[in-house]
């Protein structure tokens, strides 16, 4: 399936147009083994002309048959190649940014590219129950890794330290994986303890 770059996409979002759009499909939790509980997820990428992508993911708990029983989670955040900011680019808060994106030819997003011949990116994801993660990885072609830099958790949260996604696109399908630790953490660092552990993992379909 053929790749379609929005027209109105800024240069630095093409790396990642290839995950524009909404997904459906199913997955496991755990390692996906007998027993292991199944899923349906949607997930969104969207872009608004500025540079990142929004992201949000919803899943519900299903039967083996695919039958949705009840909802399980939602997770939101944001995707973006990972550069120095400049004065062309808005924030903090809701300081604007300039009517020009900050890199303004395919050649300005050349130039990030890193040694391995791909491009360092940073993701940030908030859940529910006080808990967000910063990711930083690489996206070369159709596939990221991205491993947490900091996992932040609310004074009620659930333990939670450390974790790993990866991300693929295989004949036209979103193919992804999730490795966690639940390790108690050192302060704010996800340097936790407790070793990462198969969490879940789905494969996605792009709707129409």
């Amino acid at each position: 399936m053929p790749v379609e770059i929005p027209s109105d996409l800024t240069p630095e979002l093409v790396p990642l147009s290839w995950l524009i759009g909404e997904w459906e499909g199913r997955g496991r939790l755990g390692t996906g083994e007998e027993g292991s509980e199944h899923f349906v997820q949607r997930a969104t990428f969207a872009h608004n002309g500025l540079p990142y992508l929004q992201y949000r993911a919803e899943s519900w708990l299903c039967d083996d048959e695919g039958t949705i029983l009840r909802p399980l989670t939602v997770e939101m955040g944001f995707w973006a190649l990972e550069r120095k900011l400049v004065d062309a680019d808005g924030g903090p808060g809701m300081l604007p940014a300039d009517m020009v994106p900050a890199l303004k030819t395919a050649d300005d997003v050349e130039a990030l590219r890193n040694d391995d011949g791909g491009f360092d990116i940073s993701v940030s994801i908030a859940h529910p129950g006080g808990i967000s993660e910063l990711y930083y990885g690489q996206i070369k072609g159709p596939q990221i890794q991205l491993s947490t830099d900091m996992v932040m958790r609310g004074s009620h949260s659930k333990d939670y330290s450390a974790a790993t996604r990866i991300f693929g696109l295989v004949d036209g399908k979103l193919l992804w994986r999730w490795d966690v630790s639940q390790g108690k953490s050192s302060g704010d660092s996800a340097d936790g303890n407790g070793g990462l552990e198969a969490h879940a993992s789905a494969i996605l379909s792009k709707l129409a």
